[in-house]
């Protein structure tokens, strides 16, 4: 007897065999496609939430009499020692006590 004919196995353990690889696939294809459906849904949902907010665009007015302009953290322009008319310059409060 030759090595081929003693590594031959029988039909129905391969035909078995056959059958799990099959139902394997079907749920690997089912599992990709719920993750496809899951991704495009998931994407759809930060478009439509990062689309419910309003954008709104503000001009502001900077004076650059000393050539430097800075915007803070707050949105505020703060050109060299001068400040916004809404705020108070803090040296002129410790001349005013």
């Amino acid at each position: 007897m030759n090595e081929q004919e003693s590594a031959m196995i029988p039909y129905f353990a391969h035909e078995g065999e056959m059958n799990r690889a099959e139902r394997a696939n079907k749920r690997l294809w089912i599992i990709i496609i719920i993750l496809i459906v899951a991704l495009v849904g998931t994407n759809a949902g930060w478009l439509i939430y990062e689309n419910s907010f309003e954008t709104y665009y503000v001009e502001q007015d900077v004076r650059t009499d000393s050539g430097n302009s800075v915007v803070s953290g707050t949105g505020d322009a703060i050109c060299g020692n001068t400040y916004p008319s809404d705020r108070e310059d803090p040296s002129q409060k410790d001349e005013r006590q």
